[in-house]
């Protein structure tokens, strides 16, 4: 059974997963920080959610990170503002002995006045963001990723079905053609195809076979109530 040293992975990463208690990777890890490390192709990941992808893009991000550049390293554009707040603190624990690393996540719903000021005053290494609010900086001329050397798109299939596609497309033009794509999805229906022969370059695919059935025997049911109400509701529900 391989460990997370078999990866190839710094000392520095090692010693944060030793102490997370992180001991064994999971298949998509197993299958893809070796290869990401090596050779820095482009890469699709299909797998479920759950299935380890954050460490298996996180953990070798922050491996080739030299902290002493002042530009953004990194792009992970991220569907819902949950899932960036999520890769944002898995991202600072895999990197707490990672001497200067500087992570933001940016998301709607939030003043955009912060993440402006926060961003002209601290260029982050990494960003994480949802598509709508890094586009709305890019308008501001807030964020300059015109020396991005990473871009991930985590939950692809998810963002194009929340109506992101448009901003992928447009994020993507300011973007260097050197970069490198990952991708990670759970399916891979046309526009996720669309973007990978428009973006990617012979990229390298791993694919997780899912365990087990999901949302199997499950029944799905919806109250209308007004916004007042959602409390009381939600209480009786419980």
């Amino acid at each position: 059974m391989k460990s997370f040293k078999d990866l190839g992975l710094s000392d520095d990463i090692l010693k944060s997963l030793e102490e997370i208690g992180f001991v064994t990777p999971t298949e998509i890890q197993d299958r893809a920080i070796p290869k990401l490390i090596a050779e820095k192709p482009d890469f699709i990941g299909l797998a479920q959610t759950g299935t380890g992808k954050t460490a298996a893009f996180g953990l070798p991000l922050i491996h080739f990170l030299d902290t002493r550049i002042r530009h953004t390293f990194a792009l992970i554009l991220a569907p819902t503002r949950e899932l960036a707040q999520q890769i944002s603190k898995e991202l600072e624990n895999f990197g707490k002995y990672k001497k200067g690393l500087n992570i933001q996540v940016v998301y709607g719903g939030t003043p955009i006045t912060s993440n402006i000021r926060s961003l002209k005053s601290n260029t982050p290494h990494i960003l994480v963001a949802t598509p709508g609010r890094l586009q709305d900086l890019i308008d501001r001329k807030a964020v300059k990723l015109d020396q991005l050397e990473f871009l991930v798109l985590d939950e692809a299939d998810e963002m194009l079905n929340m109506g992101f596609q448009e901003d992928v497309d447009k994020i993507l033009e300011y973007t260097p053609d050197s970069k490198v794509v990952w991708l990670f999805s759970a399916t891979m229906p046309p526009e996720i195809r669309r973007i990978i022969g428009t973006y990617m370059e012979s990229p390298f695919e791993v694919k997780i076979e899912s365990q087990s059935k999901t949302n199997e025997n499950i029944d799905h049911k919806y109250i209308y109530v007004s916004k007042h109400d959602k409390e009381a509701a939600l209480k009786r529900v419980l």
